[in-house]
């Protein structure tokens, strides 16, 4: 065993098990420390009569990223769940009534951007071949190691046109109006944004790298519900020797004079460790676990990300013309975002609509539907759950998607509950945004202030989202191990 004291993991979501198992099958001792009684954080589920919702992630993209996660423990992403590659991918709508069902091909894609506006399937092509560019050089380079300073990016970069390459300087609107003669198709581009929690506004271009990677490498789903990739990390990391403590919360991460020695628990233990991975809110972790007022104003220069008002809707019967994913936007994205930048909720909000039963008969009862309903909020916004619920479920009828009469049952998450169950300030579902050309550098770092101590998860480098904490717990794991072995 390397090492004579283990690591300890603090936070069991998707970031936390990764970095574990990654540590873990370097030869390290892990300890993780999770305080619900399951782990996956955000990656979550809810059931209710016989209906199952994912209320985190709803799409998996880069499987690749967690196949290797796997495969460092002796097995691959194909064994341990049943993935299904969505094709349509999504289906988008607008209050006018028009429809784009986008394919999971790119020939078919470029075709069906054609048939909605003439001449946009050209259009579609430089986009998807801009973020092309935007990927392989980000990959390389943003995603290849921590991010501490513009240099230690720059010293990633093969010259300066790499630079010019991941469209920073513009923002993901300029892009898109640059690149869409149909507003409504400036709409579906400047969309991307919010899978940063992030404004089209203030958000780089660099985002547009999004939509590519989901015609290049597809959207994927796994049969179950997202949850089970949560699962099956769990059941990895336990099979090769991590130890997983649920329903234990850290107090406090212990120091010396020089670093992190440990952490202490709500059950009395003081859990000693070479080195402690915190998969938590950088606020939260300097905050109340390690106070640090240094670190702590740090952190708060990176810029919340939004959160979300959602729904959980048991419905009776089937809908004609949906999809598995559906997006039903505003009118009037600009006053959309205009009101959300602002702190205040959207009037006429952009609806994300998710019905894993269209294609998976174990999220809901025979003949039934499981609606996951999600809206973009402010961070930290209170909500008259009641009224808002049924604006949203007004403006879905105004598309021609009334569920008002339909359902059995509604269920409501407000940014109050995301904060509450994952201590994510203000309910940031993506911890920090992407607004402003310098979001990525004000990200807090993934080497604590601490020695020993490290970052893991959506508020620090490289950001929020499923594909991106995994890389995350790459970056993390390699320098935990590099530290330890070193120190030897």
């Amino acid at each position: 065993m390397i090492g004579s004291k283990p690591v300890v993991v603090v936070g069991g979501g998707v970031g936390g098990l990764c970095t574990a198992v990654r540590l873990r099958s370097a030869g390290h001792e892990v300890t993780l420390v999770e305080r619900n009684d399951v782990v996956g954080g955000k990656l979550a589920t809810f059931e209710r009569e016989g209906f199952t919702f994912d209320v985190g992630p709803s799409l998996l993209t880069l499987p690749h990223v967690f196949d290797e996660v796997f495969a460092l423990a002796g097995t691959s992403l194909a064994a341990e769940l049943d993935l299904v590659r969505l094709d349509p991918q999504f289906t988008y709508s607008w209050r006018d009534g028009s429809t784009l069902v986008v394919p999971d091909d790119p020939a078919a894609t470029e075709a069906a951007f054609d048939e909605f506006a003439p001449g946009a399937g050209a259009q579609w092509r430089e986009f998807d071949e801009r973020g092309r560019e935007i990927w392989d050089v980000s990959e390389r380079t943003f995603f290849a190691g921590p991010m501490e300073s513009p240099i230690a990016l720059a010293k990633r970069m093969e010259s300066p046109q790499d630079l010019l390459a991941i469209d920073a300087l513009r923002t993901l609107r300029t892009a898109a109006r640059r690149t869409f003669d149909d507003p409504r198709l400036r709409q579906w581009a400047q969309r991307y944004a919010t899978y940063s929690g992030s404004s089209p506004a203030q958000a780089p271009a660099t985002l547009a790298c999004i939509p590519h990677i989901e015609s290049r490498f597809g959207c994927w789903y796994p049969m179950g519900g997202l949850g089970a990739l949560g699962r099956a990390l769990e059941r990895v990391a336990l099979s090769i020797g991590v130890e997983i403590r649920t329903s234990c919360e850290v107090l406090a991460i212990a120091r010396s004079v020089d670093r992190v020695t440990g952490v202490m628990t709500d059950t009395g233990d003081v859990l000693d460790a070479s080195s402690v991975v915190a998969n938590v809110d950088a606020r939260h972790l300097y905050s109340d676990l390690l106070p640090d007022d240094g670190a702590l104003s740090t952190v708060r220069k990176a810029k919340r990300s939004t959160s979300g008002f959602v729904l959980c809707i048991g419905a009776r019967g089937s809908t004609d013309g949906i999809g598995h994913h559906n997006v039903w936007f505003s009118n009037d994205s600009m006053q959309e975002f205009r009101e959300i930048d602002a702190g205040q909720l959207a009037s006429d909000p952009t609806i994300y609509g998710c019905v894993s039963s269209m294609i998976d008969p174990s999220q809901a009862p025979e003949g039934d539907e499981n609606w996951f309903l999600l809206v973009n909020t402010p961070p930290g916004i209170e909500i008259d759950e009641i009224a808002y619920r049924d604006l949203v479920l007004d403006r879905l009828a105004s598309h021609g998607v009334d569920l008002r009469r339909r359902m059995r049952f509604c269920a409501q998450m407000t940014p109050a509950d995301i904060e509450h169950n994952y201590r994510s300030p203000g309910g940031a579902i993506y911890g920090s945004s992407s607004n402003g050309m310098r979001a990525a550098f004000a990200r807090p770092s993934n080497r604590g202030s601490v020695p020993g101590l490290y970052l893991v998860g959506g508020s620090s480098h490289p950001g929020g989202g499923l594909p991106l904490v995994a890389t995350s717990a790459r970056i993390v794991a390699d320098m935990v191990h590099d530290d330890l072995t070193t120190s030897l």
